[in-house]
C-alpha cells in the first residue's frame, strides 16, 4: 500500500469510527477546498451515517435559526405566541461549510451545544487557504477528528468503502469495548509528550480507540487502535516533536544478583496488556506532517494584535454583514428593521387591541422599534519602511519594490493600500503615501537613491505619523519594517549610534503604546545582533530572511499580517 493510498485508509476508517458514535466524538475538522476529493468524502460520510440527520449550516447563522424564535406568521394570525424550532433543538450532525468565517460568537454558542447536547455532533469544513485563516480553537478542542485532503488527489481518492451491515453490528457492540488502565496511562503520557495541553483531547482518543475496537470485533482496546487514536487525534494537535527516549543502559548499574532461585523470581516479561508508549510515539512522530513546525512558527507570528487581516471591524447600519438588530431609535442615518420590529410587536398584540380596543391594526410602540446594524471593515494600510542606506540598498529597494507591486496585485479585492518609507543620510522620506494605484507605485519606485547613514529612528517615526494619518481616513494601518543594519544617526541627524539605538527603541515603543501592529523584517545575509530586540519592543515578530526576493517578501509580510 503506498503512502497516498494509506492516508485515505485513514479517512475510510476515520469516517468509520465516527458513523458508531457521532456525539461521542464532538465531530470531525475536515481541512480541504470544495471539489471532487470533498465531494467523495460527503459522499461516503452520508453513506455511513445511514439515515441519521445530517443538516447544513451557515458559518454565519442567527441565533433565531439555532435555537429558534417566533413564528411571526402564525402569532400574527391567531394571535397567539407560536415559536420555531431551532437546529440545535434537533438531534443529529451539523455540516457547516467555511468554518474558518465562523465569528467568535457563534463558535462560543456552538461549544457549549456541543457541550450540553448528547446528541449532537459538527463536520466542520476548514477551506481556509492561508495560514491564519483557521477553524476557532474553541470548535476545533471539540471536534475529535482533524483530518486534511488538501494532500489528497483524485486518483488517490475512490470512494470509501462502506459497509452498513458492518457498521450496524460494530454500533450495537460498542457499549461492550473495555479499555485497559494501561491504555488510558499511555494515551495520557503520548498527548503529554505530543504537546497537547487540552483534556479532551485523551478522552476523544480513547473514543476513537473504543470504537476501533468495535469495528473489528474485539471487546478490548488493543494496540492497532490506540495508533489509529494517536494518528487522528493526538498528531494533528501536536505543538511539538517528541523526544528520543535516551538510552540510560550504560549509566545505570546493574541490579545486585539475587540469592532466590530462577522458579522463585517474578516473572518479568512484558505484558500482553501492556502498551508499549515508545512504540505509540514513534507512530505519533511518523503521523505528524512534515511542515509541522513551520505551521506553528506562522501560528505563533500570526498571533498579532487585533485589526490586522482586511481591516478593523466597526459596527455601523449602512453595509457590511449583517449583524442581529437592536432596540434603537429613527435618526441619524439609523434604518429600521421591519421584520425584526414586527417579531418584537407580535406577542404583545392581543393585550393591545384589547387596550384600545382597535383589532384591525398591529400596534407598534417605540420600544418594539430594531435597527439594522452592520459589521463593516475598514480598509488595511501596509506601511513599507525600507532602509536605504549602505552600498546594497539598490537591491534591498527594488526587493520592497516587488513586494508592493505584488501587494497592490490583491489590493482591489482585499482592500489593502500599500505605503512606503525610505531612511537614508540623515532622515527619511514619505515616497508613496497610501494608495491603491500600481501605476503611480511603479512611477514612485521608479529611481531611489541610496547610500549613506541609517537613520531607522527616523524611519520610524515617519511611519508613526503616517498610522496615525491612515487611522484618520478611517483605515487599519500595519507596519513591515525592512532592513539589516543597526542604527548609527539619530532624530537630529548626527552621526551617533548610541544616541541612535536608543531613538529608535523609543521610536518602537511609541509604535508599541499606539497599537500599530507590525514585521521587523531582518534582510542581511545572516541574522542582524538587536534587531529581535528592537522588534520585541515593537510588539512585532522578528522574521530574517536573507537574500529575499520581492515574491518571498510578498509572502512572509501577507503571512505575519493576516489574523
Amino acid at each position: 500500500m503506498s503512502a497516498a493510498e494509506a492516508r485515505w485508509h485513514s479517512v475510510n476508517l476515520a469516517v468509520a469510527c465516527f458513523a458508531l458514535d457521532p456525539a461521542s466524538f464532538g465531530g470531525i475538522s475536515v481541512r480541504a477546498r470544495v471539489g471532487p476529493v470533498r465531494d467523495r468524502f460527503e459522499a461516503g460520510l452520508k453513506a455511513a451515517l445511514d439515515g441519521l440527520p445530517l443538516r447544513r449550516m451557515a458559518p454565519s447563522m442567527s441565533d433565531e435559526a439555532l435555537y429558534g424564535g417566533l413564528d411571526l406568521t402564525a402569532t400574527l394570525e391567531t394571535g397567539a405566541l407560536h415559536r420555531t424550532h431551532g437546529l440545535l433543538d434537533l438531534p443529529g450532525t451539523l455540516l457547516m461549510p467555511m468554518a474558518e468565517r465562523v465569528e467568535p460568537g457563534l463558535a462560543a454558542r456552538l461549544a457549549t451545544a456541543l457541550d450540553q447536547h448528547e446528541d449532537l455532533s459538527l463536520v466542520a469544513f476548514d477551506e481556509g487557504a492561508e495560514p491564519g485563516e483557521r477553524t476557532p480553537s474553541a470548535l476545533l478542542d471539540r471536534l475529535a477528528l482533524h483530518i486534511d485532503l488538501t494532500e489528497h488527489g483524485l486518483s488517490d481518492a475512490p470512494d470509501l468503502e462502506i459497509n452498513a451491515a458492518a457498521l450496524a453490528e460494530a454500533r450495537a457492540g460498542l457499549s461492550k469495548v473495555k479499555v485497559a488502565p494501561e491504555a488510558v496511562a499511555e494515551i495520557v503520557t503520548v498527548a503529554a509528550r505530543l504537546g497537547v495541553d487540552s483534556l479532551r483531547a485523551p478522552l476523544l482518543a480513547l473514543a476513537v480507540a473504543r470504537a476501533s475496537a468495535a469495528l473489528s470485533g474485539a471487546e478490548q482496546v488493543e494496540e492497532p487502535d490506540l495508533l489509529l487514536a494517536v494518528e487522528l487525534v493526538l498528531a494533528p494537535r501536536a505543538t511539538q516533536m517528541p523526544e528520543q527516549a535516551e538510552d540510560h543502559a550504560d549509566d545505570t548499574p546493574p541490579p545486585p544478583p539475587s540469592e532466590s532461585t530462577p522458579e522463585d523470581q517474578p516473572d518479568t516479561e512484558p505484558s500482553v496488556d501492556e502498551f508499549p508508549t515508545d512504540i505509540l510515539l514513534e507512530a505519533a512522530r511518523a503521523m505528524i506532517p512534515v511542515d509541522l513546525l513551520a505551521r506553528l512558527a506562522a501560528g505563533k507570528v500570526n498571533r498579532t494584535p487585533s485589526g490586522l487581516g482586511s481591516g478593523a471591524k466597526r459596527t455601523g447600519n449602512r453595509r457590511g454583514r449583517p449583524l442581529p438588530p437592536r432596540a434603537g431609535k429613527l435618526g441619524g442615518g439609523a434604518r429600521l428593521d421591519l421584520v425584526a420590529t414586527l417579531r418584537t410587536a407580535a406577542p404583545w398584540q392581543t393585550i393591545r387591541r384589547k387596550l384600545t380596543g382597535d383589532a384591525t391594526r398591529i400596534h407598534v410602540r417605540a420600544s418594539d422599534l430594531r435597527i439594522r446594524r452592520y459589521q463593516e471593515a475598514s480598509d488595511r494600510a501596509i506601511i513599507f519602511v525600507v532602509d536605504a542606506s549602505g552600498s546594497s540598498a539598490m537591491a534591498r529597494l527594488a526587493e520592497a519594490k516587488g513586494a508592493v507591486e505584488l501587494l497592490l496585485a490583491e489590493a482591489y479585492a482585499r482592500r489593502d493600500h500599500v505605503a512606503l518609507v525610505a531612511f537614508r543620510g540623515e532622515g527619511s522620506d514619505v515616497l508613496l503615501p497610501p494608495t491603491r494605484s500600481l501605476v503611480q507605485t511603479k512611477r514612485r519606485l521608479s529611481s531611489l537613491p541610496g547610500g549613506g547613514g541609517t537613520p531607522l529612528a527616523s524611519g520610524l517615526k515617519a511611519a508613526l505619523e503616517l498610522a496615525g494619518l491612515a487611522r484618520g481616513k478611517g483605515m487599519t494601518p500595519s507596519i513591515a519594517l525592512l532592513t539589516d543594519g543597526r542604527a548609527n544617526v539619530d532624530l537630529s541627524g548626527a552621526a551617533n549610534r548610541a544616541q541612535a539605538a536608543e531613538d529608535a527603541t523609543t521610536m518602537a515603543r511609541f509604535l508599541r503604546s499606539e497599537g500599530v501592529p507590525g514585521l521587523v523584517i531582518d534582510t542581511g545575509l545572516r541574522p542582524t545582533k538587536g534587531l529581535d530586540g528592537l522588534a520585541q519592543e515593537m510588539g512585532a515578530p522578528y522574521l530574517p530572511l536573507p537574500r529575499a526576493d520581492g515574491r518571498s517578501l510578498s509572502r512572509a509580510v501577507d503571512a505575519a499580517l493576516t489574523p
